[in-house]
């Protein structure tokens, strides 16, 4: 039977100074899916995150921001998943992705951290790269024409189009939320990676393929 997301985290950087950056894009989707839920979020320090308890269809919800930076988001991923003993593949994690264009975004399962911080902690504290991810495309500084570092850009605000690309893709993945909190995986991504398309082609309209 397919595993049903009992975890959600957005990935982000705790702070004022980080709230609009590309790099807090996991942070804002959580947020948006937490008003969805009808959740708030509290401070819990034993599990180093801020924690929203959500119910869909009687079952419990968990959401999460870690408040470590990136690079630790593990801690607060393991230390929910044992509280609440759940295995890697009831775990959803929302996080910017380089490699889509703003406008798009990727559901997928396992894999890689490709350089990312944050995932790269939490497969070792999940000792597993089985959970979820939800892939929000932020661009990337080459494939977007700017002669910026990586690091920079990760850490700098998306311009006008890229922040209208970045919302539909939130607004796309509210949208599919039920599927996810359901372990109705393929109709999800079927439904999320149909909009890419349309996104990929309003960019080549507007030249910034």
């Amino acid at each position: 039977m397919t595993e049903r997301i009992r975890l959600i985290v957005g990935l982000g950087n705790p702070g004022p100074q980080y709230e609009a950056t590309r790099h807090n894009a996991g942070f804002w989707l959580v947020d948006h899916f937490a008003d969805d839920l009808s959740a708030s979020f509290m401070m819990e320090k034993t599990f180093s995150a801020w924690v929203a308890k959500a119910r869909f269809e009687s079952a419990a919800v968990i959401l999460a921001k870690p408040t470590t930076f990136m690079n630790r988001s593990g801690l607060a991923v393991g230390a929910l998943a044992r509280f609440y003993k759940l295995a890697p593949e009831q775990v959803l994690v929302l996080h910017d992705e380089l490699d889509l264009l703003p406008g798009q975004v990727k559901l997928k399962q396992g894999g890689g951290h490709a350089g990312h911080n944050g995932l790269r902690d939490i497969q070792r504290e999940l000792a597993s790269s089985n959970f979820w991810r939800l892939r929000v495309g932020i661009g990337h500084p080459r494939t977007l024409g700017l002669s910026q570092q990586v690091i920079g850009f990760v850490l700098g605000s998306p311009g006008h189009d890229e922040l209208r690309g970045i919302e539909s893709v939130i607004d796309r993945c509210r949208a599919v939320l039920p599927l996810l909190l359901r372990g109705e995986f393929e109709p999800a991504i079927n439904q999320l990676h149909e909009g890419n398309h349309e996104a990929g082609s309003r960019s080549h309209e507007h030249g910034h393929a």
